[in-house]
């Protein structure tokens, strides 16, 4: 399929946004309409995966921006980077279900890594993922990250990032260096 991009534009994130963006993350991630994408977390998480108080505190924190994508006024996509001095962490990404698999996905993280790039001077962006999420780990290994071994426990008994359906989730550090 080819890249739904041609109409696509890119703004930072306000206070009038959050309600939006907590309905796309959790819409990507958890629940039956999660199932819609490749990206689910429904067979590993239940309950939420964000809330609008930390989508607001991601936005006032110094240091971070939100990205938004969209194509007429609508929200299809949007991700946080957020500056750790020589390194861009790249989290909260999210695309509407019904748009991934088309391109979506790949041009908002590219304009992510070149942002991360423009605001910081960042020659690497890192992320975490959940670590039984073996094909969105290839989808980014695709895109030049790379498994770096090290891992983090998922913090059990934090509904604030989800209800474990299982008890050995972990999350993986992949990085990618980025031309500046």
């Amino acid at each position: 399929m080819a890249p739904e991009t041609s109409e696509l534009t890119f703004r930072t994130a306000g206070h009038g946004d959050v309600p939006a963006l907590v309905a796309l993350v959790e819409s990507a991630y958890r629940g039956d309409a999660s199932r819609a994408g490749w990206t689910t977390e429904a067979d590993l998480l239940d309950g939420q995966r964000t809330d609008a108080e930390a989508v607001a505190e991601s936005i006032d924190r110094p240091g971070t921006v939100v990205l938004l994508a969209e194509a007429d006024g609508e929200l299809l996509a949007c991700c946080l980077l957020e500056s750790r001095g020589a390194a861009a962490y790249f989290g909260m990404f999210s695309v509407r279900p019904e748009r991934q698999g088309g391109g979506l996905g790949r041009a908002v993280l590219e304009h992510a890594e070149r942002t991360a790039g423009e605001l910081w001077g960042a020659e690497e962006v890192e992320m975490t993922v959940i670590g039984q999420r073996e094909d969105l780990i290839a989808w980014y290994e695709r895109r030049g990250y790379r498994r770096t071994g090290i891992r983090s426990p998922f913090p059990y008994g934090d509904e604030r990032f989800g209800v474990p359906r299982q008890p050995d989730l972990y999350f993986e550090k992949l990085t990618k260096t980025v031309a500046i």
